[in-house]
């Protein structure tokens, strides 16, 4: 399994650390921020559209060659991302590189209940989740040292090393445990899964710079009416790609939108935080890295004391207080200036990382206990799926909010590029507050399957 650990680490430490780099790449190839945050929307959106047709795959192909696969597209992509002399074939890399891990995270969990007997899969779960809680951790710092010391392009060098070494362990060591019964494939519905939403959040990423032309206006239409169409075939065919009717048990269905809502909420932040310490309060990469580390350590031991205080308290309790601590974290992220001291930010940062993990690691673990045993793995795969294509269009949302933001501060008759960017994120962190209180309205819906004791 050691392969496809090391695979998952690399998928979420690219997921995490590229938004510091935003503001370098902004400068290299002179681009706004909206082209920049593609680098961000891109990945997620390409995790997202391969999610769901990761199941069929594994039918269908041998589990060793499709991961090797994976892990082979992320370093041809991260290659390309290293040497890219224009952001077209930068943003080509990382789509790339989205797509190997959106293979790689669901065929981990899928081979774990297929390599570890019934005793062990408890401890191996344990480690796939310490590996995917530690690479949030030590991402955005681990990126900031390597710009402030080379550049941008290093951080793309570290994932072809580690994807190669990912390969080799995975060629020597991994066996192939799922058994491929080639089932029927339903073209129409992959169809429909890659326009429907790739054309929604393709739509929602071009506002910031296009606004509501009549190409993003077109894109949106496409992508929610082929979004509709799709949801009505899987809810119609024999074999579906996808099994929505997960979607009707109230059980599943709002803590999977909590959960959505809250991991918007973290891209959101994590996405305008650092670059707001660089452009907003004017510190270096290396330095807002740095200051990223202590919410990061502070968000992976939530995310584990979470699981234990969720088997005690349920995920109500945990949900609300979660958000309410939340809640008073994006309000001190509200108070942030230009003068704002390094101490704050990291105290605001502490505070929000603390809630989220509360609210997020506990409703998961509601939504997939309120399913039955037979739609656990569709279950899994809806709120992967949910998460990583909301979650791209919370990042383009943030995005059109910091554009509007800069905008109305400029149209205001403000000259100071500081303060137009602190006042833009400002924009950014209310829409998380408002992802947050909608997690703290659902919590009061919120139904759960208990063990009886």
């Amino acid at each position: 399994m050691l392969g496809l650990y090391i695979g998952a680490f690399l998928g979420m430490l690219s997921e995490t650390s590229m938004n510091i780099a935003l503001p370098a790449l902004c400068d290299t190839f002179a681009i706004t921020t909206g082209t920049a945050q593609w680098m961000v929307v891109g990945y997620m959106l390409a995790i997202g559209i391969v999610l769901p047709c990761v199941g069929f795959l594994l039918k269908w192909v041998r589990a060793k060659t499709l991961v090797l696969v994976a892990l082979g597209c992320f370093l041809v992509g991260a290659v390309l991302s290293a040497a890219a002399p224009t952001f077209a074939l930068l943003l080509f890399g990382r789509i790339l590189q989205g797509v190997g891990t959106g293979i790689v995270l669901p065929t981990m969990y899928a081979a774990i209940m297929r390599v570890f007997p019934p005793q062990q899969i408890g401890a191996a779960n344990g480690v796939a989740g310490l590996v995917i809680m530690f690479a949030p951790v030590i991402g955005p710092t681990l990126a900031g040292v390597l710009i402030g010391a080379f550049s941008w392009r290093s951080i793309f060098v570290l994932f072809a090393v580690v994807a190669a070494v990912a390969i080799c362990l995975t060629a020597a060591f991994f066996v192939t445990p799922i058994e491929t019964t080639r089932p029927k494939v339903d073209v129409p519905s992959i169809l429909g899964s890659v326009v429907g939403f790739g054309c929604l959040v393709a739509g929602v990423s071009l506002v910031a710079d296009m606004g509501f032309s009549p190409l993003v206006v077109g894109l949106l239409v496409v992508g929610v009416v082929v979004l509709a169409l799709y949801v009505y075939r899987q809810l119609h065919i024999a074999t579906p790609l996808l099994e929505l009717r997960a979607l009707g048990i109230a059980e599943f269905r709002v803590p999977a939108v909590m959960v959505t809502c809250s991991f918007a909420c973290t891209l959101a932040v994590m996405y305008l935080a650092p670059q707001e310490l660089q452009r907003g309060l004017g510190l270096d990469t290396t330095v807002a890295g740095l200051l990223m580390l202590a919410g990061g350590v502070v968000n992976a031991v939530c995310s584990f004391l979470a699981g234990r205080l969720y088997d005690r308290h349920g995920a109500r309790v945990l949900a609300r207080i979660g958000a309410v601590v939340a809640i008073v974290g994006a309000a001190l992220f509200l108070m942030i200036g230009t003068a704002t001291s390094a101490a704050f930010f990291v105290f605001a940062h502490i505070v929000i990382m603390i809630g989220i993990p509360l609210m997020q690691q506990s409703v998961q673990s509601a939504a997939l206990k309120g399913l039955p045993r037979e739609l656990a793995a569709d279950g899994s795969t809806i709120l992967n799926t949910m998460q990583q294509v909301v979650g791209a269009i919370g990042t383009s949302v943030a995005t059109c909010l910091l554009t509007l933001g800069q905008t109305n501060y400029e149209a205001a008759g403000g000259t100071d590029p500081a303060q137009g960017f602190v006042d833009g994120a400002r924009y950014g962190y209310v829409f998380a507050l408002v992802l947050v209180v909608v997690v703290l309205l659902l919590s009061f819906a919120l139904k759960e399957k208990r063990e009886a004791r």
